[in-house]
């Protein structure tokens, strides 16, 4: 690792600490030229995923554009910041470990909508309004049916 002050190439490692989510490690290193001190920080580069939607067209995941389409099913609903936060790192998670590049936007809508049932019954059937696309309120009715005889 070059250092800032004088350039050179070697250094050794005083500390070593991994982040509190395991995603990163912090390095304080020094100088062996000329004694100063550095920080480091360490983290394993990752793939971006894609999301192939449903005109195949594809588009980079974007966790900012699902927190807010899960906020929106929550509104004036009993759940937190913290829930839906820890809800998108579940998903996140899931598809991290699923070792493909590509997504089909089906897919996380299908989790999230998984997710939202165990957490609130009204957010799910928000998010379900707009990710199942009813076509008539039968449709509707229908899904409400069947997530009665769920919850029975």
């Amino acid at each position: 690792m070059k250092c800032s002050v004088c350039g050179n190439l070697e250094s050794r490692v005083v500390d070593s600490r991994q982040s509190e989510d395991g995603a990163k490690i912090r390095r304080r290193r020094e100088c062996l030229k000329c004694g100063t001190r550095f920080t480091t920080y360490e983290e394993i580069e990752t793939v971006p995923l894609m999301v192939v939607k449903r005109d195949k067209s594809r588009e980079p995941f974007d966790r900012e554009k699902l927190r807010g389409k899960i906020q929106r099913a929550c509104v004036k609903r009993p759940v937190s910041t913290e829930r839906i936060d820890q809800l998108l790192f579940e998903i996140e998670t899931y598809f991290a470990n699923q070792m493909t590049k590509e997504i089909p936007s089906a897919e996380i809508g299908r989790l999230v909508l998984e997710k939202l049932r165990d957490i609130d019954e009204v957010a799910y059937i928000r998010f379900a309004s707009v990710y199942k696309d009813f076509k008539d309120i039968d449709s509707f009715l229908a899904e409400l049916a069947e997530m009665q005889n769920r919850s029975r």
